[in-house]
């Protein structure tokens, strides 16, 4: 008797919560993988699609000798809807690569182009028309990691500016050079290595 429910057990929980554990990595990994994908990561994408794939096999193996238990389906299910929620997690931490934000302000920019220069950020301006009246159109590439600072940053302003934010694949060159860049203003932190 003690043998009978030691096995169903086994059977309807953990068997399904190894196949949920499977399935959350492997599809956190899967999503993880096509962002790198996008943003150009070719070494590290093979390695990481292996593994993905070897756990998803180990999971649909599990599957496939318990056809006739409900909990191993559910646990596969859960296991999908887990992993992405984790992926999304794992790839908003890691704040890889680089995104455009495009600033449109109105009237006097000075505080603006004050504050870009005080975070350290490199900009390209220009002069344009808006719907009502003139406006200057600022480009400024930022890390993912500072996106945040610049943001909250822009929103404090008064008045505040319109922006739009999207991604970057790559970035060609910083606007400054290692040896002419002050300490602590750069347009953006790190080295720029090819992918």
């Amino acid at each position: 008797m003690q043998t009978l429910a030691a096995l169903d057990l086994v059977t309807w929980v953990v068997i399904p919560f190894l196949i949920f554990l499977a399935r959350m990595i492997d599809v956190s990994l899967a999503t993880v993988r096509h962002i790198l994908v996008f943003k150009g990561y070719r070494k590290l994408v093979p390695g990481l699609a292996f593994v993905e794939v070897s756990i998803w096999l180990l999971a649909i193996t599990q599957v496939m000798q318990n056809l006739n238990n409900a909990a191993a389906f559910l646990g596969f299910a859960a296991g999908f809807s887990a992993g992405t929620y984790l992926g999304m997690v794992i790839e908003e931490k890691l704040a890889l690569g680089y995104q455009l934000v495009r600033v449109i302000a109105p009237g006097d920019t000075d505080a603006l182009i004050e504050l870009l220069r005080e975070k350290g950020y490199g900009f390209t301006s220009m002069k344009a028309a808006g719907s009502r009246d003139a406006v200057d159109v600022f480009l400024i590439i930022s890390e993912r990691k500072r996106l945040t600072s610049l943001v909250e940053a822009l929103n404090a302003l008064k008045p505040r500016p319109f922006y739009t934010i999207e991604d970057v694949r790559s970035v060609g060159t910083s606007v400054f050079h290692a040896g002419s860049r002050p300490p602590g203003r750069m347009a953006m932190e790190g080295t720029l290595k090819k992918k």
